[in-house]
């Protein structure tokens, strides 16, 4: 299995374009299902997580191709056809197609999703919400859902998760009637979602709060869209300039959509500065503790964000306190980066992080994709040289870091 080397110490420099955003287009490919004619997905990250979608797609009737960086769904010929364990559990936002297909084609039988392993990750607020309107369902191995007919209803969501929120639009859409989605997720990628509909014909109001208005029945069609950047790699490579210190300008971000993480990486001695052409980080110095951070739904700090923090912290002066409230399995990361040298024990569904001089170089394994990323973040400010295996969880998610980090001076290869 192919393994990442990097050999710390290096600061970096530069200017960096950040990819298109991973979570905002598994939505629209999803999306795309409902839109007779070819969309365009322009920017389209080119990870084995969207090529893992493609599949789906084309499992389901449509073809989807790349032209250089856009990538072309045509959805002329969609099919409800069984899609077999071995494409959903490559990629989890599979169970998207739940609400897609039943908008379509009124059915959809597949197997139960996969993705990382970081905690329960159960659909059945994605099933409640499409029963809510008109679904019928079958559990077991296999996902049964049937729609004769889907009606417009009010959706009360008892945690806002962002799945089960793009799935009740995208199947609302379809309906016939108003629904609304009370406590609707507020994340970007719901928000990116609404706008790619809106531009294909739909009628959802109400975008970026807790409350979705969304017109049934409108009649759909084929668009062209620009894949937003990703807020969890610029995230990342925040964090990585952050550790292993320099000055990076980061372009193509949105800055307003990383205030969860910004705010505390300056509150801790990072300088971070809007530009007209991105957003500029710069270390001077070692960073402070950043004392109590919580994972929490945006506009909260986000838990693809926590792994990466604990690798900072783990470098930082004074003791952190990293509760982590949505995936209960996010702290595999810890035992990595222990062997590092890194002070940090849990307790009670928190990580209590003991600053420390300095990481040494290890051989560790990445679990998932967002602790594969901490490795990284924490093996460019290490002594020596780190060997991180996993590799396929950090193609889940980011384009090319072995790339983009050596275009800024890190020392990093694949092999």
């Amino acid at each position: 299995m192919a393994s990442l080397t990097i050999i710390g110490g290096n600061q970096l420099y530069g200017k960096l374009r950040v990819q298109g955003s991973k979570n905002a287009v598994l939505p629209m490919m999803a999306a795309a299902l409902l839109l007779p004619g070819e969309t365009r997905l322009f920017g389209c990250p080119h990870i084995s997580d969207v090529e893992a979608m493609a599949e789906l797609v084309r499992t389901c009737g449509a073809k989807a191709v790349w032209q250089e960086s856009v990538l072309c769904i045509d959805a002329s010929m969609v099919v409800a056809g069984k899609i077999p364990a071995e494409c959903t559990e490559k990629t989890r936002a599979c169970v998207l197609l739940l609400g897609a297909l039943l908008a379509r084609c009124g059915q959809v039988t597949m197997a139960k999703p996969g993705g990382c392993a970081i905690g329960e990750r159960p659909v059945d607020l994605h099933l409640y919400a499409l029963k809510q309107l008109g679904a019928k369902m079958e559990g077991g191995e296999m996902l049964c859902c049937e729609a004769g007919h889907l009606t417009g209803n009010e959706i009360l969501l008892k945690f806002p998760s962002v799945g089960a929120t793009q799935n009740a639009v995208l199947a609302a859409v379809a309906a016939s009637g108003i629904t609304r989605i009370h406590n609707a997720a507020m994340e970007p990628e719901v928000e990116w979602l609404c706008r790619f509909l809106n531009k294909a014909g739909a009628r959802i109001s109400g975008i970026g709060t807790m409350h979705l208005e969304i017109e049934g029945g409108a009649p759909l069609h084929a668009i062209d869209f620009d894949v937003p950047s990703d807020r969890i790699v610029t995230g990342t490579y925040l964090a990585a300039v952050l550790s292993a210190g320099g000055e990076v300008l980061l372009q193509h971000v949105c800055p307003k959509e990383l205030r969860a993480v910004s705010e505390p990486l300056i509150a801790a001695g990072g300088i971070l500065r809007e530009t007209k052409e991105g957003f500029l980080v710069k270390k001077q110095k070692r960073l402070r503790a950043f004392d109590y951070l919580s994972t929490a739904p945006y506009p909260g700090f986000p838990t693809d964000m926590q792994s990466q923090f604990l690798a900072l912290a783990a470098l930082a002066d004074g003791t952190t306190v990293l509760e982590e409230k949505i995936f209960e399995a996010r702290f595999h990361i810890v035992e990595e980066l222990k062997k590092m040298g890194a002070d940090i024990f849990l307790e009670d569904g928190c990580a209590i992080v003991n600053g420390v001089g300095k990481l040494c170089g290890s051989d560790v394994t990445a679990l998932d994709l967002r602790g594969a990323a901490a490795l990284v973040v924490a093996a460019l400010a290490a002594e020596g040289t780190t060997s991180i295996e996993g590799v396929k969880y950090i193609q889940r998610g980011y384009e090319n870091i072995v790339r983009d980090l050596s275009q800024l001076g890190a020392d990093i290869q694949i092999g």
